[in-house]
């Protein structure tokens, strides 16, 4: 049966602490970790559901959720010990976790790609409500991960441009998912507002500070300045990590089409950042002529020449057409160069 579609509904960003994997000796060890991980996330959706309302539909979950990310393992160790099969486990369980609730269930994880078989990709994922993922978006701009900009021209050939800028369509609105720092970079959001998104799925895991730090700057202007709401989890704490724990914690909010947030959660694990997503207002809001219309008076042949260059190199784990597992250094190494060349050029 179809799910009819709606323009109203209550979102949830939903602020769980993460439990590292980083102490686990192994893979078996840390694939339990993660399994009770999605036990207790299972029964925070129930219950902040039965709390909230059975409107909420959407859940926003945080950045790597399930894992931490990798403080001294190499890419291979990581990719064994915390990167997520695409058909494995932990995605059936969530795919339960969102059926068993009737939600949208979006989230962040490093995930394997057989394609690539020495990589992994941190990739932002969005289920619907029979427990199918129906998006995948892999993280482009990252500093000590592997990106599909790393293998720039095998993952066109394999999944075209559509299948680096996902939309998926839904009962509940174009839904698309930005990852973490690249909020930072509003080319990301533009380019999947130009096709079509509407509503914004951002998951964190970012420091929580009682200041507007830059990220939660760039929250409110990204909504602001593609007309679309923005959902943002951030974790709320680290837990079996040698980073101290509210390093990572709070400010998760849903910020509205016109950059205000309607929202926000304090510190610690909290289902505090749940509002209703308004879609017929944005919609008509994207409708009306006007200053305000942004969108609308975007004039992209200004800038397509400056975006024809290249600053940061393309395809640089490529090897003979192969992709190859690199060392971590090999992210700052390239950034080096990179700074030398914009410093040459006089551009810094």
């Amino acid at each position: 049966m179809t799910t009819p579609a709606v323009d109203a509904y209550r979102a949830l960003a939903l602020q769980v602490v993460c439990h590292t994997v980083n102490g686990c000796p192994d893979r078996e060890s840390a694939r339990a970790r993660m399994q009770t991980s999605l036990d207790r996330i299972a029964r925070q959706i129930s219950g902040a559901r039965g709390f909230l309302g059975r409107d909420v539909r959407l859940v926003v979950l945080p950045e790597y959720f399930l894992t931490g990310y990798p403080i001294g393992e190499s890419i291979p160790q990581w990719k064994d010990k915390a990167a997520l099969e695409p058909e494995g486990a932990e995605y059936e369980r969530l795919g339960r976790i969102a059926a068993d609730n009737g939600v949208h269930l979006a989230g962040n994880a490093y995930e394997t790609d057989r394609h690539f078989p020495d990589l992994y990709f941190q990739t932002s994922f969005l289920i619907d409500p029979g427990g199918a993922v129906v998006l995948r978006y892999r993280r482009l701009i990252s500093m000590f991960a592997p990106t599909p900009h790393d293998v720039w021209d095998r993952y066109l050939d394999l999944y075209g441009l559509d299948g680096v800028f996902p939309v998926a369509v839904t009962p509940i609105g174009r839904l698309a998912c930005v990852a973490s720092e690249e909020i930072l970079y509003p080319e990301i959001a533009r380019a999947l507002t130009l096709r079509g998104a509407e509503v914004l799925l951002h998951s964190s895991s970012e420091v929580g500070s009682p200041a507007l730090t830059p990220k939660d700057v760039a929250k409110r202007a990204r909504a602001a300045e593609n007309m679309a709401w923005l959902v943002s989890a951030n974790s709320g704490g680290l837990a079996d990590s040698d980073i101290p724990g509210a390093s990572s914690d709070g400010m998760s909010k849903i910020v509205d089409h016109l950059g205000y947030v309607r929202v926000e959660a304090g510190f610690g694990e909290s289902a505090a950042a749940c509002c209703e997503i308004d879609l017929a207002a944005s919609r008509r809001y994207r409708q009306r002529p006007g200053m305000g219309n942004l969108l609308s008076r975007q004039r992209l042949e200004l800038f397509a020449a400056t975006y024809q260059g290249s600053v940061y190199p393309p395809n640089t784990m490529l090897q003979a057409g192969e992709s190859g597992a690199p060392e971590r250094a090999h992210f700052v190494t390239t950034q080096r160069r990179v700074i030398e060349r914009l410093t040459a050029d006089g551009i810094i």
